[in-house]
């Protein structure tokens, strides 16, 4: 690990005043994906800025129709929030199943959306709900938000804030984790918004999350597990690597879409 300053500011605004001061600094919450990196020094941040003291960042809180999720909101608060839990069930299944029990006591939803790695499991909540990223200085549609593998629409020194989600009419998530580090080889999570579209997002099988418009048209012709049965993922563009080939990610694409569904009701 490499030297570093360390800030830990009480408010938004002297976060991103220290963040905008300087282009190597780096924001931390739950450290899940940073503090590896730093330790394997393969990001050299010249200050860390610890956002953990911001209690404006925190909580669950419902709004008629829409879940406004904090950036610092811990895996096991998003697990157990009663809000969540009625009103976006598979959300709330989702961060149960999320890394292991000292994952989701540390990690937070916004640190696992601003990191945007193609195997995290949020960003396909956060596409396929339709979600809106909020940040200190603008509000981004999740079809704007997510760019690529470990890229996303935030710019230099600005802050995510928080996550609102519509309350869709039913949701569903379904994943396939490997056997050995846990890490998602292909998920789908499915959702029918209280408007009926329908929207069907895919994480860990290319090389960010990505929407799937073939099954999305099948659901909202018939919404039903064996509507997207025989929906086969094209493999072009997918991950493969030791684990699994393209074309085995393709084929899990189409079998978690089909638990997805059954999983939504």
């Amino acid at each position: 690990m490499y030297d570093f300053a360390y800030h830990k500011p009480t408010s938004i605004a002297d976060a991103v005043k220290l963040l905008s001061a300087d282009e190597d600094a780096r924001p931390i919450s739950g450290g899940q994906s940073l503090l590896p990196a730093l330790k394997h020094r393969l990001n050299r941040p010249s200050s860390l800025v610890d956002l953990s003291g911001i209690a404006e960042l925190k909580g669950v809180k419902r709004d008629g129709d829409t879940i406004r999720v904090g950036a610092l909101t811990k895996h096991i608060e998003v697990q157990n929030s009663p809000e969540i839990k009625s009103a976006i069930p598979a959300l709330s299944h989702m961060a149960s199943i999320l890394g292991d029990i000292q994952v989701r006591n540390r990690g937070t939803m916004g640190g696992s959306v601003a990191n945007n790695d193609p195997a995290a499991d949020y960003p396909s909540a956060v596409l396929g709900l339709g979600a809106t990223v909020v940040t200190d200085k603008r509000r981004i549609a999740a079809d704007d938000f997510f760019q690529g593998m470990f890229t996303t629409a935030l710019e230099p020194g600005e802050l995510l804030v928080a996550i609102e989600f519509p309350v869709p009419e039913k949701a569903g998530y379904a994943k396939m984790r490997n056997p050995a580090s846990r890490y998602v080889m292909a998920g789908v999570f499915v959702a029918k918004t209280k408007g009926g579209e329908v929207r069907v997002a895919v994480n860990g099988a290319g090389p960010g999350v990505f929407r799937q418009a073939e099954m999305e048209r099948a659901l909202t012709a018939n919404w039903a597990p064996d509507a997207v049965a025989n929906i086969k993922q094209p493999s072009e563009g997918l991950n493969s690597d030791i684990h699994g080939s393209a074309e085995y990610r393709a084929h899990l694409v189409t079998v978690m879409a089909k638990r997805a569904v059954a999983e939504a009701g």
